[in-house]
Protein backbone atom coordinates (compact mmCIF):
# COMPACT_ATOMS: atom_id res chain seq x y z
CA UNK A 1 0.00 0.00 0.00
CA UNK A 2 2.80 2.38 0.85
CA UNK A 3 4.42 1.96 -2.58
CA UNK A 4 1.16 2.67 -4.40
CA UNK A 5 0.62 5.86 -2.37
CA UNK A 6 4.16 6.97 -3.19
CA UNK A 7 3.66 6.10 -6.85
CA UNK A 8 0.41 8.07 -6.96
CA UNK A 9 2.07 11.06 -5.31
CA UNK A 10 5.01 10.83 -7.69
CA UNK A 11 2.74 10.59 -10.73
CA UNK A 12 0.73 13.57 -9.53
CA UNK A 13 3.87 15.65 -9.20
CA UNK A 14 5.08 14.55 -12.66
CA UNK A 15 8.68 14.60 -11.57
CA UNK A 16 9.55 10.99 -10.85
CA UNK A 17 11.98 10.60 -13.70
CA UNK A 18 14.01 12.59 -16.12
CA UNK A 19 16.12 11.82 -19.15
CA UNK A 20 18.44 13.53 -21.53
CA UNK A 21 19.89 12.48 -24.84
CA UNK A 22 23.30 13.31 -26.17
CA UNK A 23 23.81 12.79 -29.89
CA UNK A 24 27.25 11.32 -30.46
CA UNK A 25 26.97 10.96 -34.25
CA UNK A 26 24.31 11.08 -36.95
CA UNK A 27 22.94 7.67 -35.90
CA UNK A 28 24.15 7.17 -32.30
CA UNK A 29 23.18 8.68 -28.97
CA UNK A 30 23.61 8.27 -25.25
CA UNK A 31 20.44 8.25 -23.16
CA UNK A 32 20.83 9.13 -19.47
CA UNK A 33 17.94 8.63 -17.07
CA UNK A 34 17.36 9.16 -13.39
CA UNK A 35 14.30 7.94 -11.51
CA UNK A 36 12.92 8.39 -8.02
CA UNK A 37 13.43 5.66 -5.41
CA UNK A 38 9.84 4.46 -5.79
CA UNK A 39 10.51 3.60 -9.45
CA UNK A 40 13.26 1.11 -8.74
CA UNK A 41 15.92 0.06 -11.19
CA UNK A 42 13.36 -1.52 -13.49
CA UNK A 43 11.43 1.75 -13.69
CA UNK A 44 14.60 3.66 -14.56
CA UNK A 45 15.38 1.17 -17.34
CA UNK A 46 11.81 1.43 -18.65
CA UNK A 47 12.07 5.23 -18.81
CA UNK A 48 15.44 5.00 -20.59
CA UNK A 49 13.99 2.53 -23.10
CA UNK A 50 11.07 4.83 -23.90
CA UNK A 51 13.39 7.84 -24.16
CA UNK A 52 15.62 5.89 -26.58
CA UNK A 53 12.56 5.21 -28.74
CA UNK A 54 11.49 8.88 -28.64
CA UNK A 55 14.97 10.10 -29.59
CA UNK A 56 15.12 7.55 -32.43
CA UNK A 57 11.88 8.80 -33.97
CA UNK A 58 12.77 12.47 -33.42
CA UNK A 59 16.02 11.89 -35.30
CA UNK A 60 14.13 10.45 -38.29
CA UNK A 61 14.94 6.79 -37.65
CA UNK A 62 12.60 3.84 -37.09
CA UNK A 63 14.53 1.38 -34.94
CA UNK A 64 17.27 1.35 -32.33
CA UNK A 65 19.68 -1.09 -30.77
CA UNK A 66 21.17 -0.75 -27.30
CA UNK A 67 24.92 -1.15 -27.71
CA UNK A 68 25.93 -0.60 -24.10
CA UNK A 69 24.22 0.01 -20.79
CA UNK A 70 25.13 1.06 -17.27
CA UNK A 71 23.06 1.46 -14.14
CA UNK A 72 23.50 2.66 -10.58
CA UNK A 73 21.40 2.47 -7.45
CA UNK A 74 22.07 5.67 -5.52
CA UNK A 75 19.07 5.28 -3.19
CA UNK A 76 19.71 5.60 0.53
CA UNK A 77 17.51 5.45 3.61
CA UNK A 78 18.11 7.27 6.87
CA UNK A 79 16.26 6.79 10.13
CA UNK A 80 15.56 10.19 11.67
CA UNK A 81 15.87 10.59 15.45
CA UNK A 82 13.00 9.35 17.55
CA UNK A 83 11.55 10.36 20.88
CA UNK A 84 11.65 8.89 24.38
CA UNK A 85 8.59 9.16 26.57
CA UNK A 86 8.90 8.27 30.25
CA UNK A 87 6.06 7.88 32.69
CA UNK A 88 6.32 6.81 36.28
CA UNK A 89 5.05 7.14 39.79
CA UNK A 90 6.39 7.15 43.30
CA UNK A 91 4.68 4.93 45.83
CA UNK A 92 5.90 4.10 49.31
CA UNK A 93 9.28 5.65 48.66
CA UNK A 94 9.88 3.61 45.48
CA UNK A 95 9.86 4.87 41.91
CA UNK A 96 8.37 2.75 39.15
CA UNK A 97 8.73 4.04 35.63
CA UNK A 98 8.43 3.02 31.99
CA UNK A 99 10.29 4.53 29.09
CA UNK A 100 9.00 4.05 25.56
CA UNK A 101 11.01 4.87 22.45
CA UNK A 102 9.19 5.86 19.26
CA UNK A 103 11.50 5.81 16.24
CA UNK A 104 11.54 8.78 13.91
CA UNK A 105 10.41 8.54 10.29
CA UNK A 106 12.55 6.93 7.64
CA UNK A 107 13.75 9.29 4.92
CA UNK A 108 14.44 7.72 1.52
CA UNK A 109 16.40 9.77 -1.00
CA UNK A 110 18.57 9.43 -4.10
CA UNK A 111 17.93 8.06 -7.58
CA UNK A 112 18.09 4.96 -9.71
CA UNK A 113 20.20 5.84 -12.75
CA UNK A 114 20.31 4.17 -16.17
CA UNK A 115 22.36 4.96 -19.26
CA UNK A 116 22.08 3.44 -22.74
CA UNK A 117 24.31 3.90 -25.75
CA UNK A 118 22.09 3.40 -28.79
CA UNK A 119 22.53 2.99 -32.54
CA UNK A 120 19.57 4.08 -34.67
CA UNK A 121 18.44 2.46 -37.92
CA UNK A 122 15.98 3.17 -40.71
CA UNK A 123 13.71 0.31 -41.80
CA UNK A 124 15.46 -1.79 -44.44
CA UNK A 125 18.94 -0.56 -43.51
CA UNK A 126 21.59 -3.23 -42.91
CA UNK A 127 21.28 -4.42 -39.29
CA UNK A 128 17.77 -3.02 -38.81
CA UNK A 129 16.20 -6.48 -38.73
CA UNK A 130 17.91 -7.06 -35.34
CA UNK A 131 16.95 -3.64 -33.94
CA UNK A 132 13.91 -2.80 -31.80
CA UNK A 133 10.99 -0.91 -33.33
CA UNK A 134 10.72 2.52 -31.69
CA UNK A 135 7.00 2.76 -32.47
CA UNK A 136 6.28 -0.63 -30.88
CA UNK A 137 8.28 0.34 -27.80
CA UNK A 138 6.11 3.43 -27.31
CA UNK A 139 2.80 1.74 -28.13
CA UNK A 140 -0.35 2.99 -29.80
CA UNK A 141 0.06 6.62 -28.67
CA UNK A 142 3.63 6.91 -29.95
CA UNK A 143 2.95 10.21 -31.77
CA UNK A 144 1.82 11.87 -28.53
CA UNK A 145 4.87 10.60 -26.67
CA UNK A 146 7.25 11.87 -29.36
CA UNK A 147 5.50 15.24 -29.34
CA UNK A 148 5.83 15.43 -25.52
CA UNK A 149 9.53 14.73 -26.00
CA UNK A 150 10.42 13.45 -22.55
CA UNK A 151 9.30 10.72 -20.21
CA UNK A 152 8.61 12.14 -16.74
CA UNK A 153 7.14 9.17 -14.87
CA UNK A 154 8.07 5.54 -14.48
CA UNK A 155 4.48 4.28 -14.33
Amino acid sequence: MRVSVLAATCAALSACAGSNAIRTSANTAIIQTRAAPVCGGFGAAKVAQQQAAIETLKAGYDRYMILDAASANNVRATQLPGQYHTTGMVSGGFYSGTTTYTPGPTMVYGTHDQAFAIRMFRDGEAGSQQAVSARQTLGDKWQEKVKAGAVRTCT
